[in-house]
C-alpha cells in the first residue's frame, strides 16, 4: 500500500475537481496525469480495501508491440519511451508461432503489423525452435518482435500512485459507490458511511465500468468483464530466462518465463460479473493441455491459479472521453488486457481531454476520436 493521503472526513467536506472511481492503474495513472498539472483538487475513490485489488494485481503484463490489435498499437507505442526511460520495462521478445498450414496468416501478422511500425520479422522452424527449447516439431513459423519486455506492474502503480499523493490526490478506500446524483452542476457520490461531491466524474472503474455509468444516469457501453486465467508451473527442464513471450496464431494459449517458473494461459475470455473473480478447475485444466501440445517439457507441479478480468468495449478499443448526452462524467474504461503496456499515453491523453488542454509529443500521434465513447 502506498503513502498516498487517505481522505480523511474533513477532505470530503469540500467539492473536489476531479472525482475518480477506481483507483488501479487506470484510475491512479489518471489522477496523477491530472493532478501534477496543478490545476485541479482529485479524489480517487476505491471499493476494496487498497488500490490495484483486482486486475491490476493480477497482471502478467508485458508490453509488446502488436498486443491488442492494430487499433491500440498507437497507445502502446507511445508508452514504451515512458516505460524504458522510468525503468518500468525488463526486456523480453514476443514471438507468436503457427503450423505449417498456418503460414499465411503468420506473413499477414507480420505485414500487418510492420506497416504500423513495429519491428516484427517472419521466422522458420529452426529459429524459433533456437527461441524455444522444447518446441514439438509441428510448430514451424513464427512472427518475432524483438522489443518487447516485461513490465514492473506493481512498480508503475506505486509510481503513479506516489506522483499523485506529491500533487495533492487523496485516497478513499472501502467505498464501493451506491449512489451517483446531480448536485448543481456537479455531482454527489454516496456509499455506505459517507458521500462526497466533484465537478467531474471519471469513471475508471474497471469491470464495473457500466453498472457506474448506470448510477450516474449514463448508457452503458458494452464494457464486459472476461475472465483470464494464468497458472504457474515448475517444469523440467526450468524455462531459459530470456525465453520469448510466446503466443499461439490462434490466440488460445500464452505462456512466458518468471523467476525460473513458467506461466501459462489458455488465453481464456469467458465472459462474467464484475467480482472477485477465482479460476475454474477446467480453464486451469486447458491452460496445461494446450502447454503440453505446445512444449515437450514435463510439468513437476502446479504451483500457483488465479484469474482477472479484463474489461473490453464491443469494438475492443478503449473508451476515453466525456458522455455526449451526461455532462461532466467521462469515461477511463475499456483497456481490456493491454492497459498496463499502454497506461502511459493513455493516461496523459485522458488528463488533456479532462481538462482541455494540447497534446504534447507523447500524445500528438494519437487519435483520440477512435476512443470516444459517441463511437457506440
Amino acid at each position: 500500500m502506498t503513502d498516498i493521503p487517505v481522505a480523511t472526513p474533513q477532505d470530503l467536506d469540500s467539492p473536489f475537481d476531479i472525482v475518480i472511481v477506481g483507483a488501479g492503474m487506470a484510475g491512479a495513472s489518471l489522477a496523477a496525469e491530472c493532478a501534477s498539472t496543478g490545476r485541479v483538487r482529485v479524489l480517487m475513490v476505491e471499493a476494496e480495501d487498497a488500490p490495484g485489488y483486482h486486475t491490476t494485481g493480477r497482471s502478467a503484463a508485458f508490453w509488446e508491440e502488436s498486443y491488442g490489435g492494430p487499433g491500440v498499437v498507437p497507445l502502446t507505442l507511445a508508452s514504451g519511451a515512458f516505460l524504458a526511460e522510468h525503468g518500468f520495462l525488463a526486456p523480453r521478445a514476443g514471438l507468436t508461432i503457427g503450423r505449417a498450414e498456418d503460414r499465411e496468416r503468420i506473413e499477414g501478422f507480420v505485414d500487418r503489423f510492420a506497416a504500423l511500425g513495429v519491428d516484427v520479422r517472419l521466422m522458420d522452424r529452426a529459429q524459433i525452435a533456437a527461441q524455444v527449447p522444447g518446441l514439438r516439431p509441428e510448430w514451424c513459423f513464427g512472427a518475432y518482435e524483438a522489443r518487447g519486455a516485461d513490465i514492473d506492474v506493481a512498480g508503475l502503480h506505486q509510481y503513479y500512485l506516489a506522483l499523485a499523493r506529491r500533487s495533492g490526490s487523496v485516497l478513499k478506500v472501502r467505498a464501493r459507490i451506491e449512489t451517483i446524483a446531480r448536485e448543481g452542476a456537479g455531482w454527489q457520490l454516496a456509499w455506505p458511511g459517507g458521500s462526497v461531491r466533484g465537478a467531474i466524474i471519471v469513471n475508471a472503474a474497471g469491470a464495473w465500468a457500466d453498472g457506474v455509468a448506470a448510477l450516474a444516469g449514463a448508457a452503458p457501453r458494452g464494457i464486459t468483464p472476461l475472465r483470464r486465467t494464468i497458472v504457474q508451473l515448475r517444469t523440467d527442464p526450468l524455462p531459459p530466462a530470456d525465453m520469448p513471450l510466446t503466443f499461439g496464431i490462434d490466440e488460445d494459449f500464452y505462456f512466458k518465463p518468471q523467476s525460473g517458473r513458467l506461466l501459462v494461459s489458455p488465453h481464456d475470455e469467458t465472459p462474467d460479473v464484475a467480482h472477485d473473480v477465482a479460476p475454474e478447475e477446467i480453464d486451469v485444466a486447458i491452460a496445461v493441455d494446450r502447454m503440453e501440445h505446445v512444449l515437450d517439457w514435463r510439468i513437476a507441479a502446479l504451483e500457483r491459479r488465479w484469474a482477472g478480468l479484463r474489461s473490453f468495449s464491443p469494438d475492443r478499443l478503449p473508451v476515453y472521453g466525456f458522455d455526449a448526452r451526461v455532462p461532466g462524467f467521462f469515461w477511463f474504461a475499456g483497456q481490456g488486457g493491454f492497459g498496463i503496456q499502454t497506461a502511459p499515453a493513455a493516461a496523459r491523453l485522458g488528463a488533456q481531454l479532462v481538462l482541455g488542454l494540447g497534446r504534447d509529443a507523447m500524445t500528438e500521434t494519437l487519435d483520440a476520436e477512435r476512443y470516444a465513447p459517441g463511437r457506440f
